[in-house]
């Protein structure tokens, strides 16, 4: 379990991390907000009430929305405009969320509203924080998002929490929303002007799901260069293909960063061989490990990247700008930005359970596998061993190739042809997270198949960082003396690979580009 200090996570609109916002959504670090950001809401805040006696013409403000901006509604029933914006965009569909993605949408959100350019009352955003930090956690549907004009559909599901309404999580339990707040001394707030678009303008949900995803897959690569190290050692690999004098010549960071991984892995064992020792050159499964992992790796940087810049960011509409007295309809809520790295997060994590699933294949495949027992079991015929734990990498690996289809490349018109193009950023996000999930499993399953082999060929002859992982596995699960239940196994260690500082002894023993 990642280890959590007590330090309070401040919100400041744009200095959020993507560590910060695992810490606050899977491990209930708690929050506050920052004094500043509370001086510019107030600011901005006094500014749409002005905007509001001078009954000027601002989009959701005093229009409606969508293809209804060119109607005018009346300051005598801009709080009810607010609270049928809500009700009406309620129209998610599907299972809902898991409960740490929806406080890192309440997170996101806070810090979106933090940099004081939405409009919102102080008193909102201060709820949404007692919210985080008391765990009531509404009830939000996982789609129904296109992922433009942000993902209306399930934040106004949060928001229903909010006014009072909706369903919410209270210590585990689903509730109704009014009754979850109660119950965790909180009272629900009446939405004024603006508020009811400025909290669910924005992209915080693809956002949301599209961080905690990106963390678990640059978490995925560094466990993408252990197995595939153990792999090497247990198919008796050749070294040279590691030595670093190759990947200075094509030196991109991520291919560099592989080949030193593995290469310190291995140091000093006494399984991998020597250019024409054994062979010539291996597989590319084997032989291309840095190139492949480390394109990964380079797509993943950019994905975080990309991350960080969102998760700071302003991404509602109207954007108010109290101090210039301005307000600007803009396109800040539109997804483009997530939707792309996206699809680029589904991509980098397919390709690593890609080339781990023909690592297992070499590895089971008695044609293959240098003379170790056909599908990794003393008695095969009687016993089948690890044959079909290939067939179940197999199978997510094909899944994974449909669900990596890129959603950003789709678009559908929507409000009457006003908002004519849209991201499909959550759709992105959402299948991103469960290609990286399928891609554990099958790193679980190199990771035991790998194991097997060691027993095999001896433990004792593994590299430093190898051997270090095998017993870390053998801690875990034993090896397959006679066949039995193997999912199982593939459950265990693949939730252990997604903890946090699995892999901080390891770092500390063998030099390793994290």
């Amino acid at each position: 379990m990642l280890e959590i200090d007590n330090q309070t996570v401040m919100i400041r609109g744009n200095t959020l991390t993507i560590e910060e916002v695992v810490k606050v959504a899977r491990y209930h670090r708690m929050v506050d907000l920052g004094e500043e950001s509370c001086r510019k809401v107030d600011r901005t805040r006094k500014y749409v009430e002005k905007l509001l006696l001078e009954k000027k013409v601002v989009y959701g403000l005093t229009t409606g929305f969508g293809k209804f901006s060119d109607t005018y509604i009346s300051p005598e029933d801009t709080k009810q405009l607010q609270l049928n914006l809500i009700r009406s965009h309620c129209c998610g569909i599907g299972e809902p969320f898991p409960e740490e993605v929806v406080r890192a949408i309440l997170l996101l959100r806070v810090n979106a509203l933090a940099l004081g350019y939405s409009g919102i009352r102080l008193e909102v955003i201060q709820l949404m924080v007692e919210m985080l930090n008391r765990n009531v956690v509404p009830v939000i549907p996982e789609k129904g998002s296109l992922g433009a004009s942000g993902d209306l559909a399930p934040l106004s599901h949060m928001v229903l929490v909010l006014i009072g309404e909706g369903e919410a999580y209270y210590q585990g339990v689903r509730m109704p929303g009014g009754e979850a707040l109660a119950k965790a001394g909180l009272t629900p707030i009446e939405l004024a002007a603006k508020e009811g678009l400025a909290l669910i303008n924005g992209t915080q949900v693809m956002t949301a799901v599209g961080t905690l995803a990106c963390r678990d897959a640059l978490n995925l690569a560094n466990w993408a260069d252990c197995t595939a190290a153990l792999t090497c050692e247990a198919l008796r690999a050749v070294r040279d293909a590691f030595d670093p004098a190759t990947h200075a010549v094509r030196p991109h960071k991520g291919q560099r960063q592989v080949a030193d991984n593995i290469r310190n892995l291995t140091a000093g064992s006494k399984l991998m061989t020597n250019q024409g020792e054994v062979r010539v050159q291996d597989a590319y499964s084997l032989r291309c490990a840095p190139q492949v992992h480390g394109a990964s790796r380079d797509a993943l940087a950019y994905v975080a990247e990309k991350l960080e810049i969102e998760i700071n960011s302003a991404t509602d509409n109207p954007l108010i700008f109290a101090d210039e007295e301005k307000v600007i309809s803009g396109g800040n809520f539109h997804g483009q930005p997530v939707a792309l790295p996206m699809d680029h997060l589904s991509i980098s994590a397919a390709e690593l359970a890609d080339i781990a699933e023909r690592r297992i294949e070499r590895l089971v495949n008695p044609q293959l596998n240098e003379g170790l027992p056909p599908f990794l079991t003393k008695n095969g015929g009687l016993q089948s061993g690890f044959m079909i734990a290939q067939y179940a990498a197999a199978s997510v690996v094909s899944e994974n190739k449909s669900l990596a289809h890129p959603a950003s490349v789709d678009s559908i018109p929507s409000s009457g042809n006003q908002e004519d193009h849209v991201s499909m950023g959550t759709i992105g996000a959402r299948k991103a997270k469960q290609i990286v999930d399928n891609a554990y499993a099958v790193l679980a399953i190199e990771l035991l198949c790998g194991a097997q082999a060691a027993d095999f060929r001896g433990p004792q002859l593994l590299g430093k960082g190898t051997k270090w992982l095998y017993d870390r596995c053998r801690e875990q699960i034993s090896p397959v003396d006679g066949d039995r239940v193997l999912s199982g196994d593939f459950a265990v260690i693949a939730e252990w690979m997604k903890e946090a500082d699995v892999l901080e002894d390891l770092f500390a023993l063998v030099p390793f580009h994290s």
